[in-house]
């Protein structure tokens, strides 16, 4: 059987192969109800399925979205990678996933397959660009849009939140609403102040909502890795010996489950005893036993303003290079709230 082609389409059809293009396509150009309606018809009859691959080849630019996590299995990058599939698929784009596994050479070779593939356009959840991720982005020449980092170079493209807003906001809540007399903080392994991602950002606001209430942060910031597997295991440290803090900021809702699980174990009341709060209100955080105070953001509205820099057009996309999201503060019961 001879293969159907976008020409026979159009010729049962009545109209030209530039109409059936754009009611495949949904665009360019808009295409009269009445004609949409015969094109998908003969579509519907032929059995016709437009060729993909010869598509991409001819655009140089196929249908594909690169994303690139550090790793879905935590619950906030699945989420936001949840988030960004379906903006793409608004969109008539599909997503490719490549977890960096937090390591540079991963991150280069998700970078330099899915820039290989001519993708439309490439979101890049990222510890922390590399040398060589740089050099790879300069070489495709490639729209690459930084989701959840802030960039470490003015004319980065990125998508971000208010982190340091956002923690500050929640330990003022814990410092001035409860009036715990301090509040320590679980930031990530190789959270510094050059570092740019966002536990440190968490990490600043939590420092500067200390100092506005006058208290010292020496001795009182514990380093735990960003599972809640890591986490659980500095908090059974933490919270056994004798200077067991009133209230814990985790940096993420991961590292909170996580000592929340170990405060259980130690049979030590939340928040009787203890106030933990945490930052991105992953939906696990509304199950924790008790629920938890978190910071919430607008993910979907986030993987959305991503997509439309990495595939909009190029001048009305970039009017904002660096486009920051609010946070609000969700309140439950392990801060001590009812």
């Amino acid at each position: 059987m001879a293969k159907v082609t976008r020409d026979d389409v159009a010729r049962l059809a009545g109209t030209s192969t530039a109409v059936v293009s754009y009611v495949i396509n949904n665009g360019p150009r808009p295409v009269a109800a009445a004609t949409r309606e015969r094109v998908l018809a003969a579509i519907k009859e032929l059995g016709y399925r437009p060729d993909r691959v010869a598509q991409a080849m001819a655009s140089q630019r196929t249908d594909l979205i690169g994303l690139i996590v550090p790793d879905a299995r935590q619950p906030y990058f699945g989420e936001m990678a949840h988030a960004v599939e379906q903006a793409a698929a608004e969109r008539g784009k599909m997503v490719l996933v490549g977890n960096s596994d937090y390591r540079d050479e991963r991150e280069v070779h998700y970078l330099r397959a899915f820039l290989g593939m001519r993708v439309s356009g490439l979101v890049l959840i990222s510890s922390g660009l590399s040398e060589q991720a740089a050099v790879e982005i300069d070489a495709w020449d490639a729209r690459v849009v930084l989701l959840h980092r802030r960039p470490d170079a003015i004319d980065d493209v990125a998508v971000v939140l208010d982190d340091i807003g956002g923690a500050q906001r929640l330990v003022r809540h814990l410092l001035a609403d409860h009036g715990y007399p301090y509040v320590a903080c679980l930031g990530g392994m190789d959270s510094t102040p050059e570092s740019g991602d966002p536990v440190t950002d968490h990490i600043t606001g939590w420092r500067q909502a200390m100092a506005e209430a006058g208290l010292d942060t020496e001795g009182r910031l514990f380093l735990s890795p960003y599972s809640r597997y890591g986490s659980y295991q500095v908090a059974l440290d933490l919270l056994s010996g004798p200077d067991r803090p009133p209230a814990i900021f985790c940096a993420t809702d991961d590292q909170a489950i996580g000592v929340l699980r170990a405060a259980r174990e130690l049979r030590i009341d939340v928040p009787g005893e203890l106030a933990v709060a945490g930052f991105d209100d992953v939906k696990e955080a509304a199950l924790t036993d008790p629920p938890l105070t978190t910071v919430a953001s607008d993910r979907e509205a986030m993987a959305r303003a991503a997509l439309d820099l990495a595939i909009g057009d190029q001048d009305e996309a970039l009017n904002d290079r660096v486009r920051q999201f609010p946070v609000t503060l969700t309140i439950r019961r392990s801060c001590g709230c009812e």
